[in-house]
């Protein structure tokens, strides 16, 4: 079944939002790791080093605030999928990193407001 033209604005939001926090990250100084990294227990939007921590970003874009803000849209069961995720890339490296959970809200004006340690 094709996407709704709803679904579709959604995703190139989405999309949107991960390219600008990825320029962010870069600015900040961090490396990018992985994006869009896939699992049996969902996708972290971005994976990154920031110096000898490792953090997992979860992107949150909000054409507006009718909904919350972005990061309320950032739950336990999200969280707890995020553990998961995070798990999985410490097996595919064989390691477990000194590691972190972000979130990043970017707005329709393109600002971002990030989050460290933000679960």
């Amino acid at each position: 079944m094709p996407d709704s033209p709803q679904d579709v604005h959604k995703k190139v939001l989405g999309r949107k939002g991960e390219k600008l926090v990825e320029a962010y990250l870069k600015k900040q100084g961090c490396k990018i790791l992985q994006r869009n990294y896939r699992t049996p227990f969902g996708e972290a939007d971005l994976i990154v080093q920031d110096g000898d921590e490792l953090a997992f970003v979860e992107v949150k874009t909000r054409s507006g605030d009718k909904f919350g803000t972005p990061k309320e849209a950032v739950g336990t069961e999200k969280q707890r999928r995020y553990y998961q995720i995070a798990k999985c890339y410490w097996l595919q490296c064989g390691e477990e990193p000194n590691a972190r959970f972000d979130v990043a809200e970017v707005y329709a004006d393109g600002k971002i407001e990030y989050i460290k340690n933000a679960f």
